[in-house]
């Protein structure tokens, strides 16, 4: 093997090794094992990655340019902390995209997107006890009712905000009490939609956000009262 195919046959390596570990540290996000302020150093998680430095620093770079990653002066790489501001003007743009996505899909989406939206009701109305998959079924109630508002512009926008939102850590639907009303609350939301109530539908999944934007204020409350006694 030539020398100039030695270096693509490991630059191919590298980009798909640096895809692995962006994706698992993304689930490491997601799950909260990676937390807000926990740092990212190349050589404990190419250890751990069990792969070499090389794609560690691609994936901590492509973090970076997502904005879950920040480079603090003698510390370096950590997962990025959001402020309280932060966390409610996160939560301000998900109440008027998701609400928007809402008036939207009450005139677009199709009986079968709807009867699928029922489905994954069902599911969830039976899952309650189980977090893990209450959060799986969550994420893709929402994600269908945003295919179902056929707006492009309005899915990369709310794309976009998922991914900073990651960095709060797992789904509200952690909490029982949050998911038991969640449930009821998508229960109305879908008697809107059939309705074909586009206001109605907008009001109800404002309120739907609203509610969990409380929710998370209260942890992140909980949170840095435990960082300070800590």
């Amino acid at each position: 093997m030539t020398a100039t195919a030695t270096l693509i046959r490991d630059l191919s390596r590298d980009i798909s090794q640096g895809q692995d570990a962006y994706q698992r540290l993304i689930a490491e996000i997601h799950t909260g094992a990676l937390r807000p302020g926990d740092r990212l150093t190349e050589t404990d998680l190419a250890a751990r990655l069990g792969i070499s430095r090389t794609p560690v620093r691609e994936a901590i770079r492509a973090l970076e340019a997502d904005g879950l990653v920040v480079h603090i002066p003698r510390v370096g790489a950590s997962i990025r902390r959001l402020n309280y501001p932060e966390v409610t003007e996160l939560y301000e743009m998900r109440t008027v995209l998701e609400g928007t996505a809402a008036r939207l899909a009450a005139r677009t989406a199709s009986d079968v997107e709807l009867a699928e939206l029922d489905a994954i009701s069902r599911d969830m109305a039976a899952a309650q006890s189980d977090q893990a998959r209450l959060y799986q079924l969550n994420r893709h109630f929402h994600r269908t009712l945003l295919n179902a508002a056929r707006n492009r512009f309005l899915m990369d926008a709310v794309a976009g905000l998922e991914k900073t939102l990651m960095i709060l850590g797992p789904s509200t639907m952690g909490d029982s009490v949050r998911a038991a009303q969640a449930q009821a609350e998508h229960e109305a939301l879908l008697a809107a939609l059939h309705k074909r109530d586009a206001e109605a539908a907008e009001a109800i999944m404002r309120t739907h956000i609203s509610a969990a934007h409380r929710i998370r204020l209260r942890q992140f409350r909980d949170d840095n009262t435990e960082g300070q006694m800590l």
